[in-house]
């Protein structure tokens, strides 16, 4: 994980910490959260052209989302750049360059 993601965890989980937050944020709990959180983010795009949305609140929404992903993460001892590139590989076998270039298909479409 790189220093900068192991610092931000750290604070995410001082800051929890403090306020004895520790005893919700369980693996289930996180997770409703941050999809509340992912809903809370796409609500600011509704019936707005996507350059319409309020930035502001567009970070902060994604500050919410990324804040509980990090603690998801960190309850299961994750590596952030392991298991991005981990995807980054499945999706490259799911969805080849030559099959899958401009298209929005599912990969048993393709």
């Amino acid at each position: 994980m790189t220093e900068d993601i192991k610092d931000t965890v750290q604070k995410l989980i001082q800051f929890r910490n403090e306020r004895d937050w520790e005893q919700f944020h369980n693996p289930k709990d996180l997770a409703i959260a941050l999809s509340i959180e992912a809903n809370e983010l796409m609500e600011l795009y509704l019936w707005k052209s996507p350059n319409n949305a309020n930035l502001e609140k567009v970070k902060e929404e994604l500050a919410d989302v990324f804040s509980y992903a990090l603690l998801l993460m960190n309850h299961y001892n994750l590596d952030f750049t392991t298991i991005i590139d981990s995807k980054i590989a499945k999706n490259a076998a799911k969805y080849p360059v030559e099959k899958s270039k401009g298209k929005a298909d599912k990969y048993n479409s393709l």
